[in-house]
């Protein structure tokens, strides 16, 4: 076996799962170093195994994953979310966090059944200045800082080589529909300064 074919037959397999243009730079990054197979579709058990991926990584995918898929990768499944677990589970993480001023950042977790609910795997802790910051900005910034976080732990995800932290009793879930509840009160832009944003909603949010 040539030097190219081993090389070829030693790249872990990896299904991406997105339906997002936001996370292209990662699923290109991690094509350059695995078998990357990108999907967009609901997943069942039978199309998991169609795949047979060595890691599953969910990055901003809609769908929720079913239990038998989850077990099926024996713990080597794994989410991107744009909030410090366990706070933000759900909808929307960047804005509730600056809304309720709980804690902004980046985490990398594993998959269960319960949304958001994996044990932790990597995660960063952010700050920002809400007078000059907006939804948006801080929205990329996030974005950012989980491609590298994901980067620079790229070899410890290959080989299982990490410490999980198990979720506390502690943070907080968020629906799509209390967003547009929100929306419906009071009109904003993701382009307005956070501190603008908070200060109209502070009859709501006192």
């Amino acid at each position: 076996m040539s030097g190219s074919e081993f090389n070829n037959a030693a790249r872990k397999k990896v299904l991406f799962l997105t339906n997002n243009e936001n996370t292209m730079p990662l699923y290109h990054w991690i094509s350059e170093r695995a078998d990357c197979h990108l999907y967009s579709e609901p997943l069942d058990l039978v199309k998991l195994r169609s795949f047979g991926p060595d890691i599953l990584v969910s990055y901003n995918y809609k769908y929720i994953i079913p239990g038998d898929v989850i077990a099926g990768m024996k713990e080597n499944a794994l989410n991107l979310h744009v909030s410090y677990l366990p706070w933000n589970r759900g909808s929307s993480p960047n804005f509730w966090s600056f809304i309720e001023n709980s804690p902004k950042g980046v985490s990398i977790h594993k998959l269960a059944e319960k949304l958001d609910k994996g044990d932790i795997v990597f995660q960063k802790e952010l700050f920002f200045d809400e007078s000059t910051e907006t939804f948006a900005s801080s929205y990329e910034v996030l974005q950012k800082e989980i491609m590298e976080l994901f980067q620079e732990n790229w070899e410890a995800i290959l080989a299982g080589n990490y410490t999980p932290i198990i979720h506390s009793e502690k943070g907080s879930y968020h629906s799509n529909a209390q967003l547009e509840e929100i929306r419906g009160k009071v009109n904003f832009s993701w382009g307005d300064t956070i501190k603008s944003v908070k200060d109209r909603l502070a009859g709501i949010f006192p």
